[in-house]
């Protein structure tokens, strides 16, 4: 008889799961480092399971072989950053192992293993740097102990190096592979001492390279469009072409003479199609007949939204505003003195990663199996086990490298996923691949999503800010929360310091068009308001941007962003002339615990910005991979100016109009600027490197055309016929 998901999750608290020793497994040395919070005990009631979980913790954990190889379990999810091999390297240093015998394994959700499986808000090395050292410093004890009591030596008198343990005053030696027995008998320390920055070997050497190159070189990686098996059926969704569009009536017959098509069946969100190729169910699904009733669905044009979000800021609708910052005068106390007003229109932003979304899964009874390059797997588990009645526990997850993503793949509703589940569970014990195209991946994104600025600031005789006063409009990415995303960036930020009054509100329209996280999120357009504004207010102030920002973080007392500032300018000899037609512009941004400084060298030619070199300096904490913090950046840098120059979705009587790279171009190569990177030293533990690089790029670029031109950029993106639109300060 089959357990019931009741029985199956029955969970029960016990010292073993709370504290995790090593033990030996199939000849493998397996070490967990446990930590527990209150998020991950509910995870681990709603996972469920028995008394015998994976012998991990709740952090990343170590595996050893007997052939002395060091493998990495990376409990993150591999998108292209790279983050395997900052994970891995960590683990490396701490227990003194041989880089060039340490591979990487991608772990399977399994909460009571690994903990909160969530790759988001560039958080994987930050979130795991303790968990990881900790590690490392264990399993490096355990050998240690290991092999002095085998030698009959003091263990403070043993050196570990590359996966090899020595006691110089009797020159005994022993690998991980010899003492491999014997370590795992050790009981694991639970506070291992840990090494100083000033002694590490790898971290923050170029040693530390990405270990999946090889497979992406030879196209041997495998991705979630490369799975086959025996009974798996290939399924693309009829989807309505309009936000908030639901199905009326549909006629298969054609579909259902296609050849190699198996089933149609309606489904929440359309008309499900499967078939044995990819080719034929979407000539299955493109054979369709159906109608769609509009009657809730978003018809607006972009124009029409534009207009809207205005009125909102102006308060001409009944969209009500929340408050996010509120400091010295009321908010309705009139401005008394000079006023200058700004206004920003950013538009939708589609993800659009090279591999389209995609799934595989199959139901059977109460377990259902995915594979899948899931972004947040915690929270795809307990999604799938909605939608196929079951628990989290009998939701197993293969997750699996990812061609890109973005935060596409990062909902909290598990959008694709949750399609895939629906689909397999009206077919149960057959596997299901879902397969979106590109124009379903562009059309039915969950965007970055448009927002208008108003900021009014009352300026001093000295030139500085005395009050600032914001009104944001933006859709909220998270409905159920406060609508932080809206405004991060601007709240925190140092520009605000000289101000006695600050007083901002939100406002949160709704309406069906759906959004979602985006590379950077609220920075990528939030950096622009800040950067831009403190450029023009430095221009009216007659001060170089330079001595204006730098007086700003002096008043905020910001000594990172002050270093960053130094470093940046002599990085990039901002006092250094350039030849004629040619200017520079700064921008200075924190996101995700991580402070980026752009220079960006501009021309205008006839109207549209040239980039040709772009100096980067970062402060994020102690830098694990500096190779790939350099690669993150350019990459970062790469992925603004796209979004800079050409990003928009834009919207036709509801009808999203860019459905593929001919009408939302990228940067092209010869467009890609030149990028230097400078990392600022630092004992701080790390932060992210994924997202922070995207948002200062925009403003950087725009303050360089307003020294060109004077003329300030008040929409983005610069080269669709709006740049310039709109107020203007004089």
């Amino acid at each position: 008889m089959t357990d019931s998901p009741e029985q199956k999750s029955g969970f029960r608290m016990t010292r073993r799961r709370l504290i995790l020793g090593g033990s030996m497994i199939g000849g493998a040395l397996v070490v967990g480092y446990a930590a527990t919070n209150p998020m991950q005990a509910i995870g681990a009631i709603l996972q469920g399971g028995g008394d015998d979980p994976e012998p991990s913790a709740f952090g990343p954990f170590i595996r050893i072989t007997d052939d002395g190889w060091v493998t990495i379990v990376n409990k993150q999810q591999e998108l292209g950053q790279g983050i395997h091999a900052g994970l891995a390297a960590i683990v490396a240093e701490e227990l003194d192992a041989d880089w060039d015998k340490v591979r990487v394994v991608d772990a399977r959700s399994n909460f009571r293993a690994y903990g909160v499986q969530m790759t988001a808000g560039s958080n994987s090395i930050a979130t795991n740097w303790d968990l990881m050292r900790n590690a490392g410093a264990a399993a490096r004890t355990m050998f240690v102990e290991a092999a002095a009591a085998r030698w009959g030596v003091q263990s403070s008198d043993i050196v570990v190096r590359d996966g090899v343990l020595s006691h110089p005053g009797s020159n005994r030696t022993g690998t991980f592979a010899e003492l491999l027995a014997d370590a795992s008998r050790q009981t694991p320390p639970q506070t291992p001492v840990l090494k100083r920055r000033q002694d590490y070997r790898l971290v923050g050497t170029d040693r530390v390279r990405r270990k999946d190159s090889l497979a992406k070189s030879t196209g041997t990686q495998i991705y979630t469009q490369d799975i086959q098996r025996p009974d798996l059926l290939v399924a693309m969704v009829a989807h309505s072409p309009r936000f908030g569009g639901k199905l009326m009536r549909f006629d298969a017959s054609d579909a259902l003479k296609v050849n190699g098509v198996r089933h149609v069946f309606a489904i929440e969100t359309g008309v499900a199609v499967l078939a044995e190729t990819t080719f034929a169910a979407k000539r299955g699904r493109d054979a369709l007949r159906i109608e769609w009733d509009d009657s809730e669905a978003e018809m607006r044009s972009s124009s029409d939204l534009v207009a809207y979000f205005r009125d909102i800021a102006d308060g001409r609708t009944d969209v009500e505003p929340s408050s996010f910052q509120s400091t010295g005068q009321s908010p309705e106390t009139p401005f008394d003195g000079e006023v200058v007003e700004f206004a920003f229109d950013f538009p939708y932003l589609a993800h659009a990663p090279m591999e389209t979304l995609d799934c595989v899964a199959k139901v059977d009874g109460w377990d259902v199996a995915i594979t899948s390059g899931a972004h947040l797997a915690t929270v795809d588990q307990v999604q799938a086990a909605l939608t196929a009645r079951t628990v989290p526990g009998r939701v197993d997850i293969e997750v699996i490298p990812a061609g890109g993503s973005f935060g596409r793949r990062g909902g909290m509703s598990s959008d694709y996923l949750v399609e895939c589940v629906r689909i397999a569970k009206r077919i149960e014990g057959h596997s299901v691949k879902l397969m979106w195209s590109r124009e379903d991946d562009m059309r039915l994104g969950y965007f970055r999503p448009m927002s208008h600025h108003r900021v009014w600031v009352q300026v001093g005789s000295d030139g500085f800010p005395e009050r600032w006063r914001f009104h944001s409009v933006c859709q909220n990415l998270l409905p159920l929360a406060p609508n932080f995303t809206a405004t991060e960036g601007i709240a925190e930020s140092p520009n605000l310091s000289t101000a006695t009054t600050v007083d901002g509100k939100i406002f949160t329209p709704t309406f069906p068009v759906t959004v979602g996280f985006w590379r950077s999120v609220g920075n990528s357009h939030t950096a622009m308001v800040m950067e831009h504004i403190v450029d023009q207010l430095a221009r009216r102030a007659g001060k170089d941007p330079v001595s204006y920002r730098r007086f700003l973080y002096q008043k905020a007392g910001d000594t990172r962003r002050l270093a960053v500032l130094d470093e940046l300018c002599a990085r990039a000899g901002w006092d250094t002339p350039l030849e004629a037609g040619w200017a520079r512009g700064l921008a200075i941004h924190q996101a995700f615990g991580t402070i980026v400084g752009q220079v960006a060298e501009v021309r205008l030619l006839d109207g549209r910005p040239i980039v040709r070199r772009v100096v980067a300096v970062v402060d994020c904490g102690i830098a694990v991979a500096p190779d790939q913090i350099a690669a993150q950046m350019e990459g970062s840098i790469g992925f603004g100016l796209s979004a800079a120059f050409y990003g928009a979705i834009t919207l036709k009587e509801g009808l999203v109009q860019e459905t593929n790279f001919d009408r939302y171009p990228v940067l092209r190569m010869n467009e890609m600027p030149a990028v230097e990177t400078y990392i600022v030293a630092s004992d701080n533990k790390p932060t992210g490197m994924g997202e922070p690089g995207v948002a200062p790029i925009a403003p950087a670029v725009a303050n360089a055309i307003l020294a060109l031109s004077g003329t300030q950029t008040q929409r983005l993106p610069f080269l669709n016929g709006t740049m310039n639109a709109g107020f203007s300060i004089s």
